[in-house]
Parts: C-alpha cells; sequence; structure tokens
C-alpha cells in the first residue's frame, strides 16, 4: 500500500471521528416521560425540550427532569403530644410537572428530593405527629398520612411538585413504651374479667333473692287460699246447721215432745226428797203416778 493511499486512509479516520463527535455533540436524546432542560455554557435555556431526538450546539448541554410518578420510602422519628418517641416508616409518591420543570430545576437543581422534599415531609410528619396521644396514633395511622400529604401539597404546589399520596406503614415504639402498654391492657382486661365476674354473682343473688321472693309469695298464697277455704266449709257447715235447726224447731209440736219424753222414759217414777237435817222423807209424785195407774 503506498503512503498517499495510507495517508488518505488516515484523514478518512480522522473525518470520520470528527463527523461523530459533531454529530454527537450537536444532538440529543430526551426520553420518553421525561422534560429536557436546554444548558448553554451552564445557563438555562428558556425552553424546554419534549421526548425526541433533538439538535442542539456543541455548547449546550441537555438535562432529563423526570416527569413520571416516582416513589420513595423513609424513615424518621417523631414524638406524640405526650413525649412518646415514635420511629416512623412509610413512603411518599409524587411527580413534577413539566410546565415548571425548567423553573425547579432553576431553583433547587436535580436533587430536588433530598434537598427539597424530604426535609418539608419530616418537618410536617413531626407536626402532625405532636398533635396526637401515642395511643391514638395507631388507630389514626390513615389520618395522620392525609394530613401529612395535605401539608406537603401545600408545601410543594409552588414548585411545580405534585404530591400524589403518602402512606404512614409502620408506627413503632420503644420498648418501655410497649412494656406499658402491655400491661396496661392486661390489667384492664383482669379488671374487665373482674366486673363481669361480679356482674355474674350479682345477677345470681339478684335472681336467688327473686326466686325466694316468688316462693314466699306463693307460700303466702296457698295459706291464704287455704284459709279462705277453712273459712268458707266453716261458714257453710254452721249455715247448714242453723238451717238444719230452724227446720226441726218448725216442725216441733206440744204432742211431738210428749212423745218423745214418753218413748225415753224408763218407767221409773221420779223421787223428790223431803225434810231437814238427817230425817228425809222420800216424796212421791202421785198426781204423776194416779195419771200413769189410769
Amino acid at each position: 500500500m503506498s503512503r498517499k493511499t495510507i495517508k488518505g486512509l488516515i484523514i478518512g479516520g480522522v473525518a470520520l471521528v470528527a463527523l461523530i463527535v459533531l454529530v454527537t455533540s450537536c444532538t440529543a436524546t430526551v426520553e420518553t416521560g421525561y422534560t429536557g432542560i436546554v444548558t448553554t455554557f451552564g445557563k438555562v435555556e428558556n425552553r424546554t425540550l419534549e421526548a425526541g431526538l433533538h439538535i442542539k450546539s456543541p455548547f449546550q448541554q441537555i438535562i432529563s427532569m423526570d416527569n413520571r410518578e416516582q416513589k420513595t420510602p423513609f424513615t424518621t422519628e417523631a414524638f406524640s403530644s405526650d413525649i412518646q418517641q415514635v420511629d416512623i416508616t412509610g413512603s411518599i409518591n409524587y411527580a413534577i410537572n413539566k410546565e415548571t420543570a425548567m423553573n425547579l430545576f432553576k431553583q433547587v437543581g436535580t436533587d430536588y428530593f433530598n434537598k427539597l422534599v424530604y426535609p418539608r415531609m419530616l418537618e410536617i410528619t413531626k407536626g402532625v405527629f405532636s398533635k396526637y396521644t401515642a395511643e391514638n396514633l395507631v388507630a389514626n395511622r390513615q389520618v395522620l398520612s392525609e394530613q401529612i400529604r395535605e401539608g406537603l401539597y401545600q408545601e410543594l404546589k409552588d414548585y411545580g411538585i405534585n404530591v400524589i399520596s403518602l402512606s404512614i406503614e409502620n408506627i413503632d415504639f420503644t420498648d418501655a413504651y410497649t412494656d406499658a402498654v402491655e400491661a396496661k391492657q392486661v390489667a384492664a382486661q383482669r379488671k374487665l374479667q373482674a366486673e363481669i365476674e361480679q356482674s355474674q354473682m350479682t345477677m345470681e343473688t339478684q335472681q336467688q333473692a327473686e326466686r325466694q321472693r316468688i316462693n314466699a309469695e306463693a307460700a303466702a298464697n296457698v295459706a291464704r287460699i287455704n284459709a279462705d277455704a277453712d273459712a268458707y266449709a266453716v261458714k257453710v257447715r254452721s249455715e247448714a246447721e242453723a238451717e238444719a235447726n230452724k227446720l226441726i224447731a218448725g216442725s216441733l209440736t206440744e204432742s211431738l215432745i210428749r212423745f218423745n219424753e214418753i218413748k225415753v222414759w224408763d218407767g221409773k217414777l221420779p223421787v223428790y226428797m223431803a225434810g231437814e237435817g238427817s230425817t228425809t222423807v222420800p216424796v212421791l209424785n202421785l198426781g204423776q203416778s194416779t195419771e200413769t195407774a189410769e
């Protein structure tokens, strides 16, 4: 191969490399879901690039800002209103607006989460948790999440950052507080059990007293009924005897009386004794004897 040919190949190779470098430095690609921020010698241009291939000056740089929804986990700690330390685990979903991406880059840069979102989120989280007692934090976890999200949304909306959702996934207390809560729950359960047992005993006592009262009333009713029956029987018997005597009295005549006297007479005359002292003389009822003899 001649020297001329070699020289031509070298020049062609250099030209090709130069062309590649030129093409590379004069074009830029913005991926789908991103906004391209154009800077010239570090100065932000007043325009943005959509997704796709773009021609640019070799002195310009294209910086991509992610407009997709992003989810970032976080951990922090806070204190309840009754000064109990709480370890918090959660996550935040957010996205930046295309229209304000350029201003966000000017003011904060690409590390806007660590410089802006995270500090504001921690501040608001601590403020929200400080409004609740430790006992109420777990029961209101959903409410806590929404209050933090709303507060953070108001703080970041002017920067073009949309807080889509925020979730408090776990709330952990110190071992000392957890032990105290468990002890309190055990004491409450024992108290409840004692109240239930006392209520059962009271109910049984009341039921027993009620049974005794019912039995006493029943016995009293039986006694009253028996007494009323006996009184009624006596009354009926007395009325019957009175009625019988009335009937007998109405049926008596002088002849019937004399007949009954004769019927029961044993045939002996009555004897009357007359005299005083030790001398007595029997006297016969001669009139009755005479009548009898006749």
